[in-house]
């Protein structure tokens, strides 16, 4: 049979006034976003995080000792800003785990193609300044706001002062010159806001159609709508089409909760359409399939539950996955939610489209197999 537009509207008409009439539709719609977001937004922003990852660029050449021996102290304060971090070990869990910038980069632009904020550049002629007791700084990248950028500074801060009281009667003085890297004006609301988009995008499709695709074969509703003209491919595309209109309502919502409550900072572009239409069409029919591939809807919900629950905890929804220990970083990468609300966090935080655009085509890649998959495993009747 044909694809037919009126058919699909017609059915998601329905399904429409069915969740705007009831209470609980209504709820998750409207009200719970704004919940969200004043919630975690007053509990998480003014959080921090005990790691961070922060990118470090030396132009020290290093110096010459009155005994004809070469040293870099800009190497040596490397590797004691180094030390804190276990070398990035998946077992360590404060400190900073540092990544090496070559100093032909552009480190600004650098730190912005990396979507990140921290970072530490040594100045040359910092081993001669510091030999000969010179006031020299290094320069410390960071965002105010951000989770990490405390820890950054505690961290460093101690470092760079051991360093002056190790010199020669302590008149070694080393300072930090502090840059933003990102605006000032930024907010962790900021930050916050991307995640509980993707939140919403994830929770309520997911538990709707794994709920509805599992009840309603119980309860024979999909063979009654294999007597109407409706094919399942039109069915499912009216509630991608809901899902998606929903999580506009919720980016919308927690938007301007956001704004006028918490003082966000909210940049508006169409990369954010972009993942506000592919997150939901992949979350639908991820929910689908979970729910036609279960035999009953109690084994819908255990399923959905696994699936679920990993990703609203481990895709940065609420806290930096660059804060968490790096076998959990690699889980998170491994979940499709990661790359919603990355791709959000780079259009919305950083305007870096490219990394924005790789996560949006692995989730259309994604959304595409699942999808098709959906499809093929629903099925009007039970044979």
């Amino acid at each position: 049979m044909a694809f037919s537009p009126r058919r699909m509207a017609a059915e998601l008409r329905v399904y429409a006034r069915s969740n705007i009439r009831s209470r609980e539709g209504f709820f998750f719609t409207l009200v719970f976003p704004i919940i969200l977001i004043l919630l975690f937004g007053a509990i998480f922003a003014g959080g921090g995080v005990s790691q961070a990852t922060v990118y470090v660029q030396n132009h020290d050449s290093g110096a010459q000792l009155p005994t004809g021996t070469s040293v870099n102290i800009g190497n040596q304060l490397i590797a004691t800003l180094n030390a804190t971090s276990n070398d990035c070990s998946p077992n360590a869990s404060s400190g900073l785990c540092l990544r090496p910038v070559p100093t032909s980069q552009n480190f600004s632009s650098y730190l912005s193609s990396q979507s990140a904020s921290d970072g530490i550049v040594i100045p040359s002629g910092f081993s001669s300044a510091y030999l000969s007791s010179q006031k020299i700084n290094v320069t410390l990248f960071r965002n105010p706001s951000s989770t990490t950028s405390a820890v950054v500074y505690g961290v460093v801060n101690q470092v760079v002062n051991g360093f002056n009281v190790y010199g020669a009667s302590g008149v070694r003085s080393v300072g930090i010159s502090p840059r933003t890297a990102v605006s000032s004006s930024y907010k962790y609301i900021d930050f916050l806001i991307p995640g509980l988009v993707g939140f919403s995008a994830l929770t309520s499709p997911m538990f709707a159609l794994v709920n509805i695709s599992s009840t309603y074969r119980r309860d024979k509703v999909f063979k009654l709508l294999s007597l109407t003209p409706l094919t399942k491919t039109e069915w499912l595309l009216s509630k991608i089409i809901w899902y998606v209109g929903t999580t506009i309502i919720s980016f919308i919502l927690m938007s301007v909760v956001g704004v006028y409550v918490f003082g966000a900072h909210i940049v508006l572009n169409w990369g954010i359409g972009m993942f506000l239409v592919i997150g939901p069409f992949f979350f639908v029919s991820l929910g689908m399939l979970v729910g036609t591939i279960s035999n009953t809807p109690e084994s819908a919900a255990v399923v959905g539950n696994l699936v679920t629950f990993p990703m609203m905890f481990l895709s940065g929804t609420f806290f930096p996955v660059s804060s968490m220990p790096m076998y959990l970083q690699g889980v998170a990468h491994v979940l499709p939610l990661y790359y919603m609300i990355d791709g959000l966090n780079n259009v919305m935080i950083y305007g870096n489209y490219g990394p924005a655009l790789f996560d949006a085509g692995l989730l259309v890649v994604l959304s595409v197999v699942v999808f098709a998959l959906a499809v093929r495993f629903f099925r009007w009747r039970e044979d």
